[in-house]
């Protein structure tokens, strides 16, 4: 065991570890009592993230920009199961609208314990065609927004002590996809962000991960898995042999914002088949 000069104090030995054994009532929901916020969570994976972090007992606020009426399904579908839920609809790349929606948590939940960064927008477009509107938008709601909401989430959960950040990413944080070079840019500047905030919150009891969906049956990418032919030419390329489906990122997503992820942070899980296996998927 060595003195750390730069504290003036010694370190703990190998032996010398803090109790970090957590007693888990399993007949209780991993969730009980958690206050949560989903964005973009009107449907696709959002959806099935709210569904799911409601089911394991936590509120739920399901944060939508557009169609009212998804949002308030899922609310009704959660209510339904016996969950707690409320609908709120905010722009996440927009500085005030963000600073509202939390404000909103603040009043009607009294704080934030997770927050899932889930809204997210693409359109293909080749790099020679993209259009720099169309690259902004993207990553003013994918990597900006994902920004304005963790540090606001960051700010509440500090003082308390302990808080979750997830980000629904993508395998494309990892690989390249032809036609979706602002996508792709918005996801990687996503991994890096992601990384910030865990090195410098982990210490003040703040976990901070990304979950990376491979290809996954949802609304956002029905023009890409439009077929048929189009999912079984999709599925051959994944080792797993199939497309995703949404509710097995929403299994991700409880598992990470629970105390069974409590020594998880700063690291990204894929959800994808084993997509990543194989580099050339997204070529064409």
């Amino acid at each position: 065991m060595f003195a750390d000069p730069r504290r003036g104090v010694k370190p703990l030995s190998l032996w010398q570890r803090p109790n970090v054994h957590t007693e888990v009532n399993v007949a209780e929901p991993a969730l009980k009592g958690r206050r949560a916020l989903v964005t973009g969570a009107n449907s696709g994976i959002g959806a099935e993230v709210a569904r799911a972090l409601a089911r394991a007992g936590a509120q739920v606020v399901v944060n939508y920009r557009s169609r009212p009426d998804d949002a308030a399904a899922v609310v009704a579908d959660i209510e339904q199961e016996g969950g707690r839920a409320l609908a709120l609809q905010a722009d996440v790349s927009a500085p005030g609208q963000v600073a509202a929606m939390f404000e909103f948590m603040d009043r009607q939940l009294h704080g934030i314990d997770i927050l899932v960064n889930n809204a997210g927008v693409q359109n293909p477009a080749s790099v020679l065609d993209l259009e720099l509107g169309d690259f902004e938008r993207v990553l003013d709601v994918n990597l900006r927004g994902p920004f304005l909401c963790a540090q606001e989430a960051a700010r509440r959960m500090v003082p308390q002590g302990a808080g979750v950040i997830l980000n629904i990413s993508s395998v494309h944080e990892h690989i390249p996809h032809a036609r979706y070079a602002h996508y792709c840019a918005s996801k990687g500047g996503l991994k890096m962000l992601m990384k910030t905030f865990a090195l410098e919150l982990a210490s003040r009891g703040v976990r901070v991960n990304n979950i990376a969906p491979g290809a996954i049956a949802t609304r956002m990418n029905r023009d890409w898995l439009h077929t048929p032919e189009r999912q079984q030419q999709v599925a051959a390329k994944i080792p797993a042999g199939r497309v995703g489906e949404p509710e097995e990122i929403a299994d991700a997503a409880v598992f990470l914002a629970s105390d069974a992820a409590r020594y998880i942070t700063g690291t990204t899980l894929f959800v994808d088949g084993g997509m990543t296996l194989y580099q050339n998927f997204a070529a064409d």
